[in-house]
């Protein structure tokens, strides 16, 4: 050929590595190199299972490195080849699992998560500080509160490991999810080490979830008081004060932040279509499919009610009144992001979302309902998991 370009290099390579002439795959690969053609995702896919095939993995694990080097997007296909490479090291270091099992975890897989921690110590690897945070983190995904003590019990009893106060975190965050608010404190006040703003945040979160507001609004204080510049800390102190109806308090904090030149960082949900990012915010209609996505909307509105959907209007926390509640949360940025998804992303393939803050209780509940009612599969990446929704059901089983 005159010229040889990434497409022909990935048809010849995938031909081979599909054929099992897995080693002839890869001397291609270094061919590709030396002509200096960028390999992309497809090309790398049949490389990466040519290596595992091969048990060439140290050749793997170089171009897992370039791919992180290049800041190449992972896409299903490439990451699942990624995890298989991996599953098959006859010896796996730490860090693969520890990977694997924060892996599952943020997936909701925590069953798979810690049962691959118990092979782990069967393989006689020796657990490390970043493992018993990958396992703390599983529990605390589950609410799994007697297996949580038992591990964070064990890392300095058994395995010699001192808990630093990332450890202390996931502990009072653990606690803290479950309504477990005084237990959480007094960790907190027993600590060895001085407690850091994100301990005390987690607590703070777990007042806003389980409604201790007594508690929710000293810890709050104490966060603005630490942490002024933090925009989270004055918008939980304040969603605690809008959930009482204390109108005073909530303009007081927001008076605060405005002295402080403190901005709250808007929700802001983000969709690939076509290898576009498209970003939405809450109540967007800049996009230049607004109109279409209105309308999806509107659909998707009345296939919820069919659905039993009612408003959670409770997380709209501004002095409005309920019709105009409504359709605020309507305008969610996940729920404009799912709109425009079911609009462009053809079925089977899933509708993947991420979001910079954590989804809330009535978005995630539409998500569950949307999913049965339009029959699609919808992934939502927020700050803290992924949430996959299928059927009506999450793979957070509702606790996140």
């Amino acid at each position: 050929m005159p010229q040889r370009d990434t497409v022909s290099w990935s048809v010849l390579i995938s031909g081979y590595a599909q054929r099992d002439r897995f080693a002839d795959a890869l001397a291609l690969f270094q061919d590709m190199q030396l002509e200096g053609i960028q390999p992309d995702e497809t090309v790398l896919v049949s490389v990466i299972s040519a290596c595992t095939h091969l048990s060439a993995l140290d050749q793997g694990a170089w171009i897992h490195a370039y791919i992180r080097k290049k800041q190449m997007k992972v896409n299903v296909i490439l990451g699942t080849t990624l995890i298989d490479m991996y599953i098959a090291m006859e010896e796996k270091g730490v860090s693969t699992w520890n990977a694997l099992i924060l892996g599952l975890a943020m997936n909701g897989f925590v069953k798979e998560s810690l049962a691959t921690f118990s092979e782990m110590k069967e393989c006689n690897i020796v657990p490390n500080e970043i493992t018993f945070l990958a396992v703390l983190g599983a529990c605390r995904h589950m609410g799994l509160v007697e297996e949580g003590r038992r591990h964070f019990d064990a890392m300095s009893r058994k395995h010699g490991i001192e808990p630093t106060i990332k450890h202390y975190g996931c502990m009072v965050d653990l606690l803290g999810r479950a309504g477990k608010l005084t237990e959480a404190e007094e960790l907190i006040a027993n600590m060895p080490v001085p407690p850091d703003v994100s301990t005390w945040g987690a607590l703070l979160g777990a007042c806003k979830k389980h409604g201790d507001n007594v508690m929710g609004e000293r810890v709050g204080r104490k966060l603005v008081d630490l942490q002024p510049e933090h925009d989270g800390f004055h918008v939980l102190l304040s969603n605690i004060y809008a959930s009482k109806g204390s109108w005073d308090n909530v303009h007081e904090i927001r008076g605060m932040m405005r002295q402080h030149g403190v901005i709250k960082t808007p929700g802001c949900s983000m969709i690939e279509v076509k290898g576009t990012i498209h970003e939405f915010l809450a109540g967007d209609k800049t996009h230049p499919q607004s109109e279409d996505i209105e309308k999806m909307l509107d659909d998707m509105a009345k296939k919820l009610k069919m659905e039993g959907y009612a408003p959670d209007t409770r997380e709209v926390l501004l002095d409005i009144d309920e019709e105009d509640k409504e359709t605020t949360l309507f305008r969610h940025s996940e729920k404009i992001a799912i709109a425009f998804g079911l609009l462009t992303i053809d079925a089977p393939t899933p509708i993947r979302i991420m979001k910079n803050l954590r989804i809330c209780n009535d978005c995630h509940m539409a998500a569950k309902l949307i999913s049965r009612a339009y029959d699609r599969e919808i992934v939502v990446r927020d700050r803290h998991r992924f949430h996959h929704f299928k059927q009506g059901s999450c793979s957070c089983l509702d606790y996140w």
